[in-house]
């Protein structure tokens, strides 16, 4: 009786996840079969012509795949690398006013992203943005770009605010890591005369693997659903330099494609679930003998 009573708590929550999230997941997957759109109310299998359009409709869609993979390395790196730099700087660096600098960088995770990307949009403005505008003032005009409306730059653009935006609550993971590591191994490490880089390499980094893996992880899904800071920012544009796979999935869908849109949809929540086990399994630490 006891051991069923914490059941009896996630009941609800589950009910309410399998209505909400399974069922619509697994309908929508059905429906990538099929020919579901606004120009007819019938319904027809048509097999894998949905994804077979997908691969052979020419290289937009390739252009958005090529998008996306490239927003998700870019942002895993950039937000794993500079995360991580901070933690080390706030939890062995810094120690005065550390948590106040913690959550002042912390801050932005916790803003709405269509405020941030409100702001950048205006930041980011080539005419009157205050980054163009900045660089000006200092003499350095000739780095002022066209920040959103150069297809060269414009998802790089996207990025960076997107990394900016995202970092802090990144750090905040790694920082919980580090301070699980016990000091002893550092002590240890000090009295046999490791440098700083040292004790880096060979404890907090092997120990921080599988903090790594789920900020990885969380990162990753992140990437490949990437839509409202894009939509926002620059609505896929200029042409089609920063559309990606669910900023397509939203056109088809107003377009009445939504069979197609469910396709791409349904294919990208497997790849994310298939390459998120990977980073796993990759990352899991190797047991010592």
């Amino acid at each position: 009786m006891m051991r069923a009573y914490p059941t009896r708590f996630a009941v609800g929550a589950l009910l309410l996840y399998g209505v909400f999230i399974v069922l619509p997941s697994i309908l929508g997957i059905g429906y990538a079969f099929t020919d579901w759109n606004s120009y007819s109310n019938d319904l027809h299998w048509v097999g894998l012509d949905n994804f077979s359009q997908i691969l052979t409709s020419g290289p937009m869609y390739l252009r958005y795949i090529l998008n996306t993979v490239i927003f998700s390395i870019a942002t895993i790196i950039l937000k794993t690398a500079v995360a991580l730099g901070l933690a080390l700087l706030l939890t062995q660096g810094v120690r005065r006013l550390s948590y106040v600098y913690r959550a002042v960088i912390f801050l932005p995770a916790v803003l709405p992203i269509l405020v941030i990307s409100l702001i950048f949009k205006s930041v980011l403005n080539p005419a009157t943005g205050l980054l163009n505008e900045s660089l000006r003032t200092v003499g350095l005009g000739a780095l002022a770009q066209h920040w959103l409306t150069d297809v060269s730059i414009a998802l790089w653009s996207v990025i960076g605010v997107d990394t900016w935006r995202g970092v802090g609550y990144i750090m905040v993971i790694l920082i919980a890591g580090i301070l699980a590591i016990p000091n002893d191994y550092y002590e240890a490490a000090a009295i046999d005369g490791a440098t700083p880089w040292q004790s880096f390499r060979f404890i907090t980094l092997p120990l921080l693997r599988p903090v790594l893996a789920v900020t990885t992880v969380l990162n990753l899904l992140y990437g490949l659903r990437v839509f409202d800071i894009v939509y926002v920012l620059t609505n896929g544009g200029p042409g089609y330099a920063t559309s990606t796979v669910y900023t397509t999935v939203f056109d088809s869908f107003g377009l009445g494609q939504w069979g197609v849109a469910t396709a791409l949809s349904s294919v990208f929540v497997v790849v994310g679930l298939a390459l998120s086990f990977l980073v796993v399994r990759l990352m899991r630490p190797s047991e010592v003998d």
